[in-house]
């Protein structure tokens, strides 16, 4: 489940959640802003096992597509890892720690649920 938050997070930079389940997320994400940070080999694959990231094959009907410049073929999973080295990791280089905020919404109706935003601060 936290896997698939944070490469939620990390895809679209705000994610809506509970507050529990954003204050453990928060834990995940700072760590992976760490060892983008330091943009290696070996973070790149502790990045990449943290996140389960499974890179699947292309079929050939969309390696057909990629070559053709359709970009929506690849595995968003490879998107992601590639956004959270290319852009998070050098945005918060200066910065020493603490790179998410959690803001507080309104309750969700039907269980009355506290719900938050958790997004990465801008530098």
């Amino acid at each position: 489940m936290f896997a698939n938050m944070l490469k939620s997070l990390i895809e679209n930079e705000r994610i809506e959640t509970t507050v529990p389940k954003a204050k453990a997320l928060r834990r995940y994400a700072d760590k992976m802003i760490t060892l983008a940070k330091k943009n290696t080999l070996a973070t790149r694959r502790r990045a990449i096992s943290e996140m389960m990231v499974r890179f699947n094959a292309l079929t050939d009907k969309e390696a057909r597509a990629a070559r053709k410049g359709d970009t929506s073929a690849y595995n968003t999973d490879r998107q992601v890892i590639d956004k959270l080295f290319s852009v998070l990791g050098p945005r918060f280089a200066s910065r020493a720690g603490g790179y998410t905020r959690i803001v507080k919404a309104q309750r969700r109706v039907g269980d009355n649920t506290q719900m938050c935003i958790i997004e990465y601060l801008d530098n």
